[in-house]
């Protein structure tokens, strides 16, 4: 692969053939990008190619305003979504679209994820947000550049900070997961779709099971993330 986009090809190569082997997608749908800061550029996953044909030189070079750069195919029809989204919030190092049967149904439903468990609290301390539908003005528009829209103001109307929480589903449509690189997102993706089918199968043994309580919040969450933090070997 004779290109100065090599590396961040294979970064978005490796993290989507993983999103893939997961069972995160079906057939040619979802996809991750993963960005080049100093370059101001992400690399995406082509539009409709099956997983099983990819190469990483088939990744797309995209810049901010969704223009392509590099590549021989069309980008992701997401592309508008990551390229705002890497535009609006400045952390990012990569992002993740699924089709994950439960986090899927969850955004469906039009319902944010309760955090009843530990393993919730282990990663967050909120329920994992899910946006109303989209509304018909923004669907009639720039739709794709309109989701990334829809995320940025939801999460700025309910104060929510993208590096506390990395995932949000979209009402009626799924999940879009993010972090500090596109392997980051991956790994985002497939805990939210762990929560997403733990809580539904709780809430099925149990409609009136309690959020978890505070106490248990904190702890979870800090032993790994807070000043103190315990857990793993560093």
């Amino acid at each position: 692969m004779s290109s100065s986009f090599k590396t961040l090809k294979q970064e978005c190569y490796e993290a989507n053939m993983e999103l893939n082997s997961l069972g995160l997608v079906i057939h040619t749908f979802g996809n991750v990008s993963a960005v080049d800061r100093e370059q101001k550029v992400f690399a995406i996953k082509p539009s409709g190619v099956p997983y099983g044909k990819l190469k990483a030189e088939d990744m797309v070079i995209v810049n901010f305003d969704a223009h392509v750069i590099e590549g021989k195919l069309k980008p992701s029809s997401d592309t508008p979504t990551h390229a705002y989204l890497y535009k609006k919030w400045e952390t990012l190092g990569g992002i993740a679209h699924t089709h994950a049967l439960y986090s899927v149904a969850w955004a469906q439903a039009q319902c944010s994820i309760p955090i009843l468990g530990t393993t919730h609290a282990d990663h967050l301390t909120h329920d994992i947000p899910c946006t109303p539908p989209m509304s018909d003005l923004l669907i009639e528009g720039l739709y794709e550049h309109n989701t990334g829209v829809q995320i940025t103001d939801y999460f700025s109307a309910l104060h929510l900070s993208p590096t506390e929480i990395e995932m949000i589903l979209i009402g009626n449509h799924g999940p879009f997961c993010w972090g500090a690189s596109a392997s980051r997102a991956v790994y985002n993706s497939q805990v939210l779709e762990a929560i997403a089918e733990m809580a539904y199968l709780t809430l099925q043994i149990n409609p009136k099971a309690e959020r978890l309580k505070q106490a248990l919040i904190k702890k979870h969450y800090d032993r790994k993330h807070g000043k103190n933090s315990y857990y793993g070997q560093d």
